[in-house]
């Protein structure tokens, strides 16, 4: 009996755990619901308002349609940083050779004297378009140092041409880039400081959970998210690839950082890119663009993204270190209320993590004390009815979010993808969990950011 009674005590213990670690998580959600749904009402909003008050005024633009126009296009360097790619950027260069359609424009690739693999990958691609520019040092430092080098650079060769450059575009080493871009910045790039196009990762056969989760990520902020941050007018953050950076405000930067325009104390200079270029005064666009009129694609920048869960949580962490960790330190909170709003968003991750391990705990402890009782333990497991309303209506919410990822990614990957989408929520909550538990281990160990990149892979149908 006493056995039995202390067996109880102790169920009823856990089982008052999981409920103030549920209503915890409750709370926190809700408030993120809440949250994610202001977003989703203006996203519908606005699609509504252009399709009754633009769309049926003017017709809809084709990036294709931009090609020759102006007759006198300016020239644009494209910065590709480089560390530990030699699997990967001699392949990358030839297709970007082959697939951009844009007479005028200069790949600078950065090095490193330590990294003769890559070096020699970037030789042995000759075509009087690449520039390989050695950063003097070993590697690796940081992105940012890196671009900053192939900054150094552009100026050099402007200066032997005597024809300065009209834009910056970023690439990765492992980027598809579309053919069209090009056209797109020289457009439309004299309107605004900066330019992001979507970023949608390629499909993965061999990874359709680990890598596939990112294309669910993407496509729900790459269709909605910065949608909306550009309506409410907050300035919209780089991603690093399949961006570009006009010549006037890559001049303001340098001046205000001593000549050196990348932001080299983060491992997230991109994202605090965009912010600086908006505090700046300048505009910054998000461009969803078609290609061709008949065409579903869009003009966007692609890519294989990690395939394991240990690659993935070591970029995730980086990401999430660089946005709300530091970030926070170095940006802190300014701009009119829609920039704080964004700025909020970009760094609940933390936050979000916790609320999510607190959930997954409860459920955990909860399962336990039912399995309990199914098998005759004479346990009783009741919930607060303050608590399973707050569950019942985070419950509604949480399908109403699962339908706006599938729909998201459907619409850009299609309907299987979309259905993958569902489960592939839980594979994005764990990989959340355990790389804010990095992201914090590393940003309170302090020292110099490190360029903690991941290994790369190029499509093998584009690698000749």
């Amino acid at each position: 009996m006493r056995s039995q009674a202390q067996a109880i005590d102790i169920a009823q213990l856990t089982s008052r755990i999981a409920a103030e670690l549920a209503l915890f998580a409750g709370a926190g959600f809700l408030l993120f619901a809440i949250n994610d749904v202001a977003v989703d009402v203006i996203y519908f909003a606005r699609r509504l308002w252009r399709s009754t008050a633009v769309y049926a005024r003017f017709p809809h633009a084709f990036a294709s349609d931009l090609i020759g126009r102006p007759a006198s296009p300016g020239p644009i360097a494209v910065f590709i940083p480089a560390w530990d790619e030699a699997a990967v950027i001699a392949s990358m260069l030839r297709a970007t050779l082959k697939r951009f359609d844009y007479p005028l424009y200069r790949i600078f690739v950065g090095y490193y004297r330590n990294d003769p693999g890559t070096r020699a990958a970037i030789v042995s691609v000759a075509d009087p378009r690449i520039e390989a520019v050695l950063v003097d040092g070993n590697g690796p430092t940081t992105k940012a140092d890196c671009l900053n080098h192939l900054y150094d650079a552009l100026i050099a060769f402007e200066v032997a041409t005597g024809r300065a450059a009209k834009a910056v575009v970023l690439h990765d080493a492992e980027d598809v880039v579309h053919p069209l871009e090009l056209a797109v910045f020289d457009r439309l790039i004299d309107r605004a400081g900066v330019i992001q196009l979507p970023v949608l990762p390629l499909t993965d056969r061999d990874s359709q959970w680990i890598a596939g989760h990112y294309c669910d990520e993407f496509a729900e902020a790459h269709v909605k998210e910065l949608v909306v941050r550009e309506a409410i007018g907050a300035a919209i953050p780089l991603a690093g690839v399949g961006c570009a950076i006009s010549r006037r405000a890559l001049e303001r930067l340098a001046a205000a950082g001593d000549g050196r325009p990348f932001a080299g104390g983060t491992l997230t200079e991109d994202y605090e890119l965009g912010l600086k270029v908006g505090a700046l005064g300048f505009r910054t666009m998000f461009v969803r663009i078609p290609a061709r009129a008949g065409e579903r694609g869009m003009v966007a920048s692609r890519g294989h993204f990690p395939s394991t869960i240990g690659e993935a949580v070591r970029q995730k962490a980086r990401w999430l270190g660089g946005i709300a960790l530091s970030g926070w330190d170095r940006m802190g909170w300014r701009g009119g209320w829609g920039e704080r709003w964004m700025r909020m968003r970009d760094r609940r991750g933390p936050l979000a993590a916790l609320l999510l391990i607190a959930a997954y705990t409860a459920a955990l402890l909860w399962t336990q004390l039912w399995l309990a009782h199914a098998f005759g333990a004479p346990l009783e497991v009741d919930l607060n009815p303050t608590l399973a309303t707050l569950l019942t209506i985070n419950a509604w919410l949480l399908g109403w979010r699962v339908l706006m990822r599938a729909g998201c990614t459907t619409s850009v990957y299609g309907w299987r993808q979309g259905l993958l989408s569902v489960p592939r929520l839980v594979i994005g909550n764990v990989i959340a969990m355990l790389a804010a538990l990095r992201a914090v281990a590393v940003h309170l160990g302090g020292g110099m950011p490190k360029w903690d990149k991941t290994r790369h892979i190029f499509p093998a149908e584009l690698a000749q």
